[in-house]
Parts: C-alpha cells; sequence; structure tokens
C-alpha cells in the first residue's frame, strides 16, 4: 500500500504544481476559477484515496468542507464575471 500511496502523491503532486502554474498565469478570471476548482477536486481525490487505502472514514467532514468552499467559489466568480458583463455592455 505505501507504493500505492507515493505513485498517488507524485500523480497528483504534478498535477498540482501544473494547477497552480495555471492559477499564476491566467490570462483571465475564468480560467484561474477553473484552475482553483481543478485543485480542490485533486486535493480531494488524494484525501478520498487516503481514506480508501487507510480504510477509513474520518476525512468525510474535510471533503464536504473543501466541496464546498468549491462551489461557494465558483458561484461567487460567476456573478463576479456576469455582473462585469453587464456593466461593460
Amino acid at each position: 500500500m505505501n507504493g500505492l500511496m507515493i505513485a498517488i502523491i507524485v500523480i497528483f503532486g504534478i498535477a498540482a504544481v501544473l494547477t497552480v502554474v495555471r492559477i499564476i498565469r491566467g490570462p483571465s478570471i475564468l480560467d484561474r476559477a477553473v484552475a482553483s476548482d481543478v485543485l480542490l477536486t485533486e486535493v480531494m481525490c488524494v484525501i478520498g484515496a487516503e481514506m480508501a487505502i487507510g480504510g477509513h472514514t474520518r476525512s468525510i467532514p474535510v471533503l464536504l468542507i473543501i466541496a464546498a468552499v468549491g462551489v461557494f467559489g465558483s458561484i461567487a466568480v460567476a456573478r463576479y464575471v456576469a455582473r462585469r458583463d453587464n456593466t461593460t455592455s
């Protein structure tokens, strides 16, 4: 199981680094919002994999909080972009 966890961490670590690069480079607010959602999803996948390998469910509240942050963040960005588009027209 240690080898499996190391492989998961390496793969998702590389994906997280690429996602952070996309968050930094942009070029638009929507690109950054999608990249932050992807990063939250990657964190949730790693936590879920650790729960599956470890055979426990102690991290479910953390997963729920991360999911809620992702949803509310996406809604906030969508409202901001929609409001900005209405004022520039």
